[in-house]
């Protein structure tokens, strides 16, 4: 028998280790039921030396407060929602794109820190997970224009927090977003300065705010130079489809030289198609994407990439949901913007003197 399995096997058959309970706490304080409850749940009028001293005694004894106890006192489960609604009936699993990812793991570790867990859910499904899933709120990741599934939760008297702008009149309580105008003038001015003459836009067919505002952002500043706007679009949710949507800005009689990806995968995308067009990065063509991933570093060339700071807005929209659930803070909509940053590489700075574009050819020989 193992060492394991000694240590096992002393131990009194059919008991368990005791978890310390709220009167264990009290006893150990010095300090009734109700003022264990107050301390550790923000309430009532009590000194703040004796909420340290209930705190410091509940963590020394490793008390922590039953789900199933708090569901019955307040009525609430501790449990709130993320979904993504923007592609509805949509094959999309957004956990696989890095903001995604990054904003759901930020946002998993604030809820955590205030005693609630996240439940990722589908926008729609065949089985009713969001009538069987009683969630104090949600998340609601760039909900499009008369969002059904945020118009029901907040018909149900669910608090709805949204990461990203909603569109009209949508009844979030909260939403958090970046500048996505002041956003891409920055990386058309970037361009623009590295030499380019002629920028293009990747971009998408959906709805959002997030694809809809980049988008007017870049006709505007095309309008506004005099430029003609060179742009594809295509359904972000499919990955075929941004391969096939830089082939074909690139093949294009009016080609960029300088493009802007609102999406992940469009730098890998570009510079594929950049490859099969003979075009050198960045003597031929400029190129920017909005990604969260540090591969972008390690391709050659080294891409250059928009990060919209997920982890920061994840820690956000929670903050402010557990607000709403627990009415704290104003009654009014909460709005908050938070900064962008460019991350610049090789990608988007000319290495010398702007050279001339050669007209679109078909793909080299061997390559499809």
């Amino acid at each position: 028998m193992t060492a394991a399995g000694k240590h096992q096997a002393s131990r009194p058959v059919g008991r368990r280790l005791e978890r310390a309970g709220i009167r264990d706490v009290a006893a150990a304080a010095g300090v009734s039921i109700t003022t264990v409850s107050d301390a550790l749940n923000g309430k009532g009028r009590l000194p703040d030396a004796t909420r340290r001293h209930v705190r410091e005694v509940a963590d020394r004894l490793g008390y922590r407060p039953s789900a199933a106890a708090r569901t019955l006192r307040t009525g609430k489960s501790g449990l709130i929602g993320l979904t993504v609604t923007t592609y509805g009936e949509e094959p999309f699993t957004f956990t696989e794109f890095a903001y995604f990812a990054e904003m759901a793991r930020a946002a998993t570790s604030a809820a955590l820190a205030r005693g609630y867990a996240l439940v990722i859910l589908p926008a729609s499904s065949r089985h009713d997970v969001w009538g069987n899933v009683a969630l104090d709120g949600t998340v609601v990741i760039d909900p499009s224009d008369q969002d059904p599934v945020v118009t029901e939760l907040v018909r149900q008297g669910v608090p709805v927090v949204s990461d990203g702008r909603p569109a009209g009149s949508l009844p979030v309580h909260a939403w958090v977003d970046n500048d996505h105008e002041e956003a891409v003038l920055g990386i058309l001015d970037h361009l623009a300065a590295a030499g380019a003459r002629r920028i293009g836009l990747l971009t998408g067919t959906s709805t959002d705010t997030y694809t809809r505002l980049s988008t007017t952002a870049y006709l505007e500043w095309c309008e506004r130079i005099g430029q003609e706007p060179v742009y594809e679009a295509y359904p972000a949710h499919d990955p075929c489809a941004g391969a096939v949507a830089a082939d074909r800005l690139l093949a294009r009689p009016d080609r960029p030289d300088a493009v802007y990806g609102l999406f992940d995968p469009n730098g890998t995308d570009l510079l594929a198609a950049a490859r099969r067009y003979g075009l050198r990065v960045p003597d031929d063509l400029l190129l920017v994407c909005c990604s969260e991933s540090g591969g972008y570093a390690g391709t050659d060339p080294p891409i250059t990439t928009l990060s919209l700071q997920p982890r920061r807005i994840g820690t956000a929209v929670v903050q402010l949901l557990i607000d709403a659930i627990e009415g704290i803070g104003p009654a009014h909509p909460v709005q908050q913007v938070m900064p962008t940053e460019l991350i610049v590489r090789a990608s988007s700075q000319r290495r010398a003197h702007r050279t001339t574009v050669s007209p679109p050819r078909g793909p080299a020989r061997g390559e499809g």
